[in-house]
Order: C-alpha cells, then structure tokens, then sequence
C-alpha cells in the first residue's frame, strides 16, 4: 500500500519518501515551525529547505520538538548561488548544519548552477568530500539542465543523486527526465502547483471531479506516477494533509496523456542559463 512512507532509492542506495513538503517563502519562526510540525503529523518524512529561504532554523525546530526518531526523517537544504566554490560550500554547509541543529543531512544541493559564475565544478568537489565524509546521505543539484549535467559529470567523481527542477503541467522537460533516468538521477519537481496557477485549468478540473480530488492531488499524484520525487508548499495544515491524499486513485494512461499534453515549457522561474544572482 503507497503512503506517504513510499520512497525511490536513489543511486547509492539511499531510500528517498517520493512525497514532501517544500518551505519556500515560508516565514521563518511560527509559521515554518507550525507548517513543518503539521506535515509530519501528517505523515510526511521529508523536509526541502534552502540557505536562500532563510527558514533553517525553523526547521531544525520544528524538528527538534518532533518526537519522530532522526533516521525515519529526510532532510534537504541548498547553497545558495554566493557561497559556490570549494571552501566557501564547506563553510557554507556548516552554517546550515548549526541552523538545522542536525548532525547529518539527507540530500545537500548545488541550487543553481550560475553559469556565470563558473564554480559549480569546484563546489561539487567539496559535495563529494563532505558525502565522503559521512556528512550527507546524498548529493545532488537543483536546475540543472542537460548541458550543465554532462558538463559536471564528465570530471565528477560521483554523479548526482537528485536533480530538482520546476516541473509541472506547463512545464514538463521531457528531455531532462529522460536523461535523469537514463543516468540513474531522480528527477524531483519543485513548484509541482505552478504557484496555484493550475487549479483552474479545465483539463485537471475534469479528472479532479472524475475521482472527488481536487486539482492540485490530481497533479501530485501525475507527479508520482511520471517518478517524480514532489514537494508541495502550503503553510495551511488542512492543506498539507490533503496535498498528501493521492494514494487511493490512479490516473489512467490517457489521463496521464491528457496532462502532459498541458506541457507549453513555460517557466515561472528563471531559465538557469542565465540566472546568476548571488
């Protein structure tokens, strides 16, 4: 029976919940607190933070005062784009751990590849000695196109683990998820709702009714049956607990069809080859 306890084992053996909660411009203190704490009420056992979001400490909180055992839980936070190179990500890992309040990580990732920049080669570097390290469970990148992949993974001594990318109807980078599988990376999805701006479209209206979902569990479970790792955002903890309630209807294979046929590869985000912010 899937739950929220499914998972995908990644490359290097590790077990990864193919569900979670992600905590983008989620408030640190209360509310992140308060969100995490319901999630794992819920079920949930995996957490996506980022150093960007300037949450951390409120997820070590949340998941302090838990009284769920350290093993059952899969944590992920990022680097940010300015802390890219060799010594500054193994400070800047440090700095999330003491956040965190955590001893090891689940799944670090490099969250942009900042092209410009030129560091990613270096900052995966350091990656792979802290994973060597026993630091981290598994390593991985977020936006990272197929260009950006093979770049890395022409001189990397360990491939990634997890590629996170925007994915979603409108969004489908079939591409990408090709070469993730044929390489062994999870694919996961971040922004998998589009922001909220897929709850109207008539398409997943349709199949939501059809099974007595609502659009945004029809898509979760899309994600799940495309093996995409997904990490829905809400701060509502009616919210939380029912993105979570997609393991008791299937999609058929035209419905499946039907939803990748929204693809338009429309970003909300950035295009990674040209977002360097720092």
């Amino acid at each position: 029976m899937a739950d929220l306890t499914s998972t995908v084992t990644l490359h290097n053996g590790v077990k990864m919940p193919r569900v979670g909660l992600g905590v983008f411009q989620v408030e640190e203190g209360e509310e992140v607190v308060q969100s995490v704490k319901a999630a794992l009420e819920a079920g949930y056992r995996s957490i996506d933070t980022a150093a960007i979001y300037g949450n951390e400490e409120g997820v070590g909180k949340a998941i302090a005062e838990s009284a769920i055992p350290r093993e059952e839980l899969f944590i992920t936070t990022k680097l940010w784009n300015s802390e890219q190179g060799y010594e500054s990500t193994l400070a800047a890992f440090e700095e999330s751990m003491k956040k965190l309040g955590l001893d090891y990580l689940d799944l670090y990732l490099i969250h942009w590849p900042v092209p410009a920049k030129g560091e990613y080669k270096n900052t995966w570097k350091a990656f792979e000695k802290l994973y060597k390290d026993g630091k981290i469970r598994a390593i991985g990148v977020s936006n990272f196109k197929i260009h950006h992949l093979e770049d890395l993974m022409a001189e990397c001594e360990i491939k990634p683990m997890v590629n996170q990318v925007e994915y979603h109807p409108r969004l489908t980078q079939k591409e990408l998820h090709e070469f993730c599988k044929r390489h062994q990376i999870q694919l996961e999805a971040w922004s998998p709702l589009m922001q909220g701006g897929l709850l109207e479209e008539p398409t997943l209206v349709e199949i939501a009714n059809k099974y007595n979902k609502s659009t945004a569990q029809v898509i979760i479970r899309w994600d799940y049956q495309n093996e995409v790792v997904t990490i829905p955002k809400s701060v509502k903890a009616h919210r939380i607990v029912e993105n979570a309630d997609i393991f008791d209807f299937e999609l058929t294979a035209e419905e499946i069809a039907n939803i990748d046929a929204l693809n338009q590869d429309k970003r909300i985000g950035p295009d990674p080859d040209e977002f360097n912010r720092a």
